[in-house]
């Protein structure tokens, strides 16, 4: 079993930045990939980005490409999400989540998600 903890969000205006955590915990953990998703009120959740754990690699949704930074701490067991240029469009819930084997990583079958923190983008 993994815990999934995030942390960073809240008020920002448009324009800014806020950085996204994901502290992961458990007897053993072992992962193929992070993801960060995210829900807005009255839509779908929808993928944001992901990082596959063991090197590194990357994927964004086309939305965020360019002002979104995805990393992880391999050591500490922790995922970032830096976001650069929010935009009220931006505002939602967003989801760590821990995919424990190999997959599409911009698809929601993660295995663990953690509670959702709120970012919310003033215009």
């Amino acid at each position: 079993q993994v815990q999934l903890v995030e942390s960073g969000g809240g008020l920002v205006q448009a324009g800014g930045s806020l950085r996204l955590s994901c502290a992961a915990s458990g007897r053993t953990f072992s992962a193929y990939a992070m993801g960060w998703f995210r829900q807005a009120p009255g839509k779908e959740r929808e993928f944001v980005a992901a990082i596959r754990w063991s090197d590194g690699g990357t994927t964004y949704a086309d939305s965020v490409k360019g002002r979104f930074t995805i990393s992880r701490d391999y050591a500490k067991i922790t995922g970032y999400l830096q976001m650069n240029s929010l935009k009220p469009e931006d505002t939602a819930v967003y989801y760590c989540a821990v995919r424990r084997f190999l997959g599409a990583m911009n698809q929601n079958e993660y295995d663990f998600w953690g509670q959702g923190t709120q970012v919310t983008v003033s215009s």
